[in-house]
């Protein structure tokens, strides 16, 4: 499947969707006006009377919180407490009822294909007046499709030779090997040594400069550039000193250009040994008696697996020939939804690894804005991916059937291990219209590849 594929870029209108479904009709009127670089603005208009009642509504929410001398709490009425106070501070909750109310129908008023959360600015929010606000919004863009048949790309190699599989022994050997304790002769490059290590910068130990039975393998580029150069030549048990400067761009701003000096003891040396690729190591990973059966399925799986990255790399340089060739004005707020999204997904995986995404921003010395700056290359080339191979899903009339859909759906409930009706009950008419979308994008990847020529 081509790397650059996503489900998430039309999120934001099946959330709208979904919010049609439960939001009934308000009382509005809607102006769509379409302004440059695919962006629009909706002005929403909403009855005096759908805004009175979402006061009445703010106040009912909040009266158990009120103290008004004279009643006790949640027995003052409205109009006395309005009297008394005003309505000022019923005016926040309620519009943020009428907007919850009024935007999805007002999208879907507007007939626009809406591919960005609205920028809401309120423009008149007074008791007894017409709410109005306007909504911000980007719109799908337009899409220009270079040639998308007969495109040229260079077939990616899918031939598994010696060099392959004298790769694929020695990763084998590595995961196999044994590390020997190392007596009588200094660390040498690609030795594994325990150290013990403390940092001080003029003197002063700085936090995360020290440790101590520190696993380390000389060579690895584990530390800072000529950390592990200066351990090489120095014997288990020996008391020495290392000298760095960290970078001028090192991720802990108070250290960056600083110079170091790091006292340092190797505790012990340890060098990998290697088993023979011999009949007997073939027999031990494997369920082949000989060296060269072994060799022969290896090879065969490789052959599988260079198949299917070669298929990959095939597909990604279709579809990035197409994007080249196309051409399409993808707006900012677009483009800004989507780097949400990664940045949110990269947080849970951040997450998953016992920090929060604040506390790798911390560590790694970058600002949010950084971390946004990093993922916008990325969203710019998924949304421009999406676009697109609906565009050509369009143009082909490629269709999904249900029988495809109920397919998709046997897989989930297969790999989740329920039963398929079950899994049905958790995909509504917009989640089976999402995955028939998802569908047509993968066909037209494979529309695309069976009409590229591949030299």
């Amino acid at each position: 499947m081509y790397e650059g594929y996503v489900y998430d870029i039309i999120a934001y209108q099946m959330c709208l969707l979904k919010a049609f479904m439960k939001q009934g009709e308000t009382l509005m009127s809607v102006e769509v006006q379409k302004l440059e670089k695919n962006m629009a603005k909706l002005t929403v208009t909403v009855d005096a009377k759908e805004f009175d009642k979402a006061i009445a509504d703010s106040f009912k929410k909040n009266k158990n919180r009120f103290n008004v001398p004279g009643f006790r709490k949640g027995h003052v009425t409205q109009d006395v407490f309005e009297k008394m106070y005003g309505a000022d501070s019923l005016i926040p909750d309620a519009i943020d009822f009428v907007l919850d109310a009024s935007y999805p129908s007002a999208a879907r008023e507007s007939e626009l294909e809406i591919v960005s959360r609205p920028q809401i600015e309120i423009k008149n929010a007074k008791k007894g007046e017409d709410f109005v606000y306007e909504a911000l919004i980007a719109v799908r863009p337009a899409v220009e499709l270079g040639e998308y048949k007969g495109i040229e790309v260079k077939k990616a190699d899918e031939v598994v030779n010696d060099d392959d599989i004298a790769s694929a022994l020695k990763s084998e050997q590595e995961k196999n090997a044994r590390l020997i304790t190392v007596e009588g002769r200094p660390v040498e490059n690609g030795d594994n040594i325990t150290l013990d290590f403390e940092g001080k910068i003029d003197g002063v130990a700085f936090d995360g400069g020290k440790g101590e039975d520190y696993p380390l393998v000389i060579g690895s580029g584990t530390f800072i550039p000529g950390f592990e150069d200066q351990i090489i030549g120095h014997n288990a048990g020996e008391d020495f000193d290392v000298n760095i400067t960290f970078p001028e761009n090192y991720q802990m701003k108070d250290l960056a250009g600083k110079a170091a000096v790091f006292a340092c003891k190797v505790k012990e040396i340890q060098k990998k040994e290697l088993p023979e690729l011999d009949d007997d190591f073939a027999s031990e990973i494997s369920e082949f008696d000989t060296m060269d059966e072994y060799k022969e399925d290896l090879r065969k799986q490789l052959s599988e697996a260079k198949a299917k990255r070669a298929a990959t790399e095939n597909e990604n340089a279709i579809v990035d020939k197409l994007i080249e060739t196309s051409t399409m004005d993808i707006p900012d707020p677009m483009v800004d939804a989507q780097v949400e999204g990664l940045v949110a997904d990269y947080g849970r995986r951040v997450q998953s690894q016992g920090i929060t995404l604040d506390q790798y921003l911390q560590i790694t010395g970058m600002s949010k804005a950084d971390l946004n700056n990093q993922f916008k290359p990325q969203a710019l080339k998924q949304i421009k991916t999406r676009l697109v191979l609906e565009e050509v899903a369009k143009k082909e009339n490629i269709q999904v059937s249900e029988d495809e859909i109920n397919a998709e759906l046997q897989k989930i409930a297969d790999s989740y291990k329920m039963d398929l009706e079950k899994i049905k009950g958790f995909f509504g008419e917009n989640e089976r219209k999402q995955m028939a979308d998802d569908l047509a994008v993968q066909k037209a990847i494979d529309f695309l590849v069976e009409n590229a020529k591949l030299v």
